[in-house]
This record gives C-alpha cells, sequence and structure tokens, in this order.
C-alpha cells in the first residue's frame, strides 16, 4: 500500500535528519528496507531537493535543505507564540502524554525556562497584550516603575508605543518627556498602563530596523563582505537569517551584502574571522576594524 511506503520514506528521512550513530545495515534493520531500496531513496531525497551527505559509514540528510528551510520559514512561531502556547497547556490541567510531550518540545525549541516563574510570565503577557491594544487604539500608556540601567533609575515613562519588536520582547515609542523615540524592554516593565490620551506627536514616530546581530537604529549601512567557506558556514550557523543576503561567487568564495544598524555585530565577526574575509564595501565599515586594531594596539603596547 502507498500509505506504508510513504510512511517508511518518512521515516526514513526523519532517521538519516539525526543520523550520527547508525550505518546502512543498521538503518535498514531499523526502517524495515533491503540495502538496495536503501540507496534507492537515498537517489529519491536527492531527486526531491534534499541534501545528502556522506561522512563514513554514516549517511545523513542536511538540515540546510531548501525543503527544511521552507518548513522552518512556514512552521515556526515567534518567542510570544510558543510562551501562549505553554501558558494554555499549563492551565489545562492535563497531564497527558500527549500534553507532556508538547510542554516538552517547546521547552527545548524556544528554551522557555522563564516560564517557571508563573507570575513574572503573567505579567509579561499583560504588558504585551496592554501594547498592541495601544498601538491598535493609537493611544499613550504609563510605563509603570520601567527600569533603565543606562541612567540607574526606576521611573514611570509616558509614551506612544508605536511598534512591538524582536518578537515582542521590546517595543519602539516615542517618549514625551524627552522628546524622543526610544525602545524599552518588556522585561524592565513593572507594569503597562492605557491612558485616554491619543497620539499628538505620530509625525515623530520613526521607523526603526533591527539587524541580525539584534542591533537597532534608525538608520542603516550596507556592507559588502567577499567571504571564504569557513567564515560564511560559520555566518549561516550563528546567524540564520545572514542566508538571504548571501551570493555565491565561486566554489569557495560568497558574496555578503547585509544591512546593519550597528558597525558592533559584524566588526567583532569580521575581525574574528579577517583572515578568510575581505571588505569590499561601505568606507565607513572599513574605518572601523583599522580603529579597533589601532586602539588594540596601544593597550598591549
Amino acid at each position: 500500500m502507498r500509505h506504508d511506503k510513504l510512511e517508511r520514506e518518512l521515516n526514513l528521512l526523519l532517521l538519516l535528519t539525526e543520523n550520527h550513530n547508525y550505518t546502512v545495515p543498521e538503518i535498514c534493520d531499523r526502517v524495515q528496507i533491503s540495502r538496495r531500496n536503501f540507496y534507492y531513496y537515498l537517489d529519491f531525497f536527492r531527486l526531491a531537493g534534499f541534501k545528502v551527505e556522506h561522512s563514513k559509514p554514516y549517511y545523513r540528510v542536511s538540515k540546510d535543505s531548501p525543503f527544511f528551510r521552507k518548513i522552518d520559514e512556514v512552521v515556526h512561531f515567534t518567542e510570544d507564540e510558543a510562551i501562549t502556547m505553554r501558558r494554555i497547556l499549563d492551565k489545562t490541567g492535563d497531564q497527558s502524554i500527549q500534553v507532556e510531550r508538547l510542554r516538552r518540545k517547546l521547552d527545548r525549541l524556544y528554551d522557555l525556562q522563564i516560564l517557571d516563574n508563573e507570575e513574572m510570565q503573567e505579567q509579561l503577557a499583560h504588558n504585551v497584550t496592554t501594547l498592541y491594544e495601544a498601538i491598535k487604539r493609537q493611544v499613550a500608556v504609563t510605563l509603570v516603575n520601567y527600569s533603565s540601567p543606562h541612567s540607574n533609575t526606576t521611573s514611570n515613562r509616558i509614551v506612544e508605543p508605536f511598534l512591538l519588536m524582536n518578537g515582542n520582547r521590546e517595543v519602539r515609542c516615542f517618549e514625551l518627556s524627552s522628546g524622543i523615540n526610544k525602545t524599552f524592554k518588556l522585561s524592565r516593565m513593572e507594569d503597562v498602563q492605557l491612558l485616554d490620551v491619543t497620539w499628538e506627536h505620530q509625525n515623530k514616530h520613526h521607523k526603526i530596523f533591527t539587524d541580525i546581530f539584534m542591533f537597532s537604529d534608525e538608520k542603516q549601512w550596507t556592507v559588502t563582505l567577499l567571504m571564504g567557506r569557513l567564515s560564511s558556514s560559520i555566518l549561516l550557523e550563528e546567524y540564520p537569517k545572514a542566508r538571504k543576503y548571501l551570493t555565491q561567487q565561486d566554489e569557495t568564495h560568497w558574496r555578503l551584502e547585509l544591512p546593519v544598524c550597528s558597525f558592533i555585530g559584524i566588526g567583532r565577526f569580521v575581525m574574528g574571522l579577517f583572515e578568510d574575509i575581505e571588505v569590499q564595501g561601505c568606507n565607513e565599515f572599513k574605518e572601523f576594524p583599522n580603529n579597533k586594531i589601532n586602539n588594540l594596539s596601544k593597550k598591549t603596547l
């Protein structure tokens, strides 16, 4: 039956995706297929667009295959969505195996250890909901007892929130007292209270960008790098979102045209792998690593 065949194909694909320990005979035994059929399936996977890797004596399917990347883009939850799902599961009181398995998967995939503090998590969810409502209604809010590490103070901030950012962990606001746009972290707010005050400074709400290194600013620079295999591989491992900015030039080189909001993140990466990277574009950035190296030389004399 086709159903049985499809089940074997999926089981084999899952086994190969995480394969670090099984040889070909062991795989065939676990999936109940012949060695001949095993190689037939490998050819089928290759034709379907999967990347089949062979490191003797193991075969595996790379998670970098286009199919898995597409699945990751479609079947992916932001951290706040995962938190909401976990909270719903906790409130059901269901102790079934299926529910417990879902809890473990969410914890493993999204690092939800902070959910152990249920009171704190309830407050964070409340803050997100209130800010969302304020943005929708275009009204101001009070960020109650906001703790600022920069000024080392805790105070109420009256702001016009207009953009939730970074998986709803931060919010971009126009602060009435200072007259400037600022980014506030939801974890540093004791509470958020709606005010019956409509936005009066909407023309001053400036869009902010966040680069792959998690630096944010109202302006961006485009840095162009020529990268070798080592640096491009490490970049994708540490910052998967960089993939859409990479273009392969030849068998061993990739061109990166990346918008950044700060030179700190990209500078740290370039200086750590400078032997495998050539800076080709953005004159402002070219000066950044040189200045860092000069300052380091002075400190080490």
